[in-house]
């Protein structure tokens, strides 16, 4: 049985993977993913390649094993769909139920997941537009971009916010720059390192490009 430390790795591995589409995720970036040291992300990932979930590459970083996706999908689901539960249900705030979902993902049994599920009528995205994963491992990747690419006078629908820590959610959240909300391009000034956009009938207003990269989107025919 895994551990909760095993769990947490897993799952970090496969976010990367699926937000930079690629099959092998660098130490470096395990560990700052993890918030641990390169020497410790290096000794984790050699025993947990010991046990099956990962294979590891010298200089060159690890990859999932088919039993460490499965887990790590399984892990995907649970977080997802515990923080659709907290703020749908609970009333909690957006920006609070990432912590509280870690918590909770390591607690809860597969038969609790699958009537939390059902009771929440099968979500396909979380509250900040992430999909969720189906009990079969099946994860929706619609074809998005990051806001910081679109041009003058494009027309966007939001996707899914990348940056989980709670001051960007509340920052997104009092600019409206929520999943579903359309945007407009007004300008985009490459000397400034800022975009100058409009959500559904507010007001303009601009944005740096470091955070423009943090909010994806689907561009709007």
């Amino acid at each position: 049985m895994a551990s909760s430390t095993v769990e947490n790795y897993l799952k970090q591995i496969l976010m990367v993977t699926l937000d930079e589409n690629c099959t092998k995720v660098t130490m470096g970036k395990v560990a700052s993913e993890l918030s641990v040291t390169p020497g410790t992300a290096t000794s984790m990932v050699k025993n947990m390649e010991r046990d099956g979930w990962l294979k590891y590459y010298p200089r060159q970083g690890v990859a999932l094993t088919r039993k460490g996706r499965k887990l790590a999908m399984n892990m995907l689901r649970r977080h997802r769909l515990l923080e659709t539960f907290l703020v749908e249900t609970l009333g909690f705030d957006w920006s609070e139920i990432h912590v509280e979902a870690e918590e909770l993902e390591h607690a809860i049994s597969e038969k609790v997941v699958e009537k939390l599920d059902l009771f929440l009528g099968r979500p396909r995205y979380d509250p900040h537009g992430h999909p969720i994963p189906s009990k079969g491992g099946v994860i929706q990747r619609p074809s998005s971009r990051t806001l910081q690419s679109c041009k003058l006078g494009m027309k966007v629908k939001i996707d899914s916010i990348l940056d989980q820590e709670s001051d960007f959610l509340k920052f997104a959240r009092d600019k409206k720059l929520l999943p579903g909300k359309e945007v407009v391009i007004m300008s985009s000034e490459k000397v400034a390192d800022a975009i100058t956009l409009r959500v559904g009938r507010n007001s303009p207003f601009s944005l740096g490009f470091r955070s423009a990269e943090k909010i994806l989107v689907l561009e709007q025919h």
